[in-house]
């Protein structure tokens, strides 16, 4: 076989083992079994869309495949069974995990910085921008007129000649005479 051709196969088998593993179906989530009242199972979910995942941070316990989120599932229908109100489940929680196990989380003195904090950055940011902006304004007002003499002088220098009427140019043309290119 030609190093071309293993290359090949090799790619060949890469691509059926890759394929194979995106094709195979995840795990099914293990859900808890139905309440024994369709009145708990409304307030089992209620309570878990108001609790949220530790592992996704972003999702609802009701929302979550986690399976952390699975065992806090458990967990508050346990705690629900056992006769705790919907309260006492929240406050075991918070005691257990903190605050953020809120998908709300009360406003107080250690959330603060979760409530006001992304106000405040966008604060900081317009005060940045309103400061880069008033510089920029400055910078402008402050920049020298046109001055076309001093254009003339700059397009000499940059075409290796002096201007015409600059003492340099006169006294290199007394020196030397003027170089061809």
């Amino acid at each position: 076989m030609t190093p071309r051709g293993r290359i090949g196969a090799w790619l060949a088998m890469i691509a059926i083992v890759g394929g194979s593993a995106l094709a195979a179906d995840p795990p099914p989530v293990a859900r808890p079994p139905a309440a024994p009242s369709p009145a708990l199972e409304a307030r089992l979910k209620n309570l878990e869309t108001e609790l949220r995942c530790l592992v996704c941070q972003n999702q609802t316990l009701a929302d979550s495949n986690a399976d952390l989120a699975g065992d806090l599932r458990r967990e508050v229908r346990e705690l629900a069974l056992a006769g705790r109100n919907d309260a006492e489940i929240r406050d075991y929680l918070v005691a257990r995990y903190g605050d953020f196990v809120l998908y709300d989380p009360p406003l107080k003195r250690t959330t603060w910085l979760l409530w006001f904090g992304p106000f405040v950055l966008l604060l900081g940011g317009g005060v940045v921008w309103w400061q880069v902006l008033q510089r920029r304004q400055r910078a402008s007002a402050s920049a020298p007129t046109h001055d076309s003499a001093a254009e003339a002088r700059a397009r000499a220098l940059l075409e290796d000649e002096p201007p015409a009427s600059s003492p340099a140019r006169d006294a290199t043309a007394r020196a030397a005479p003027r170089r061809k290119r």
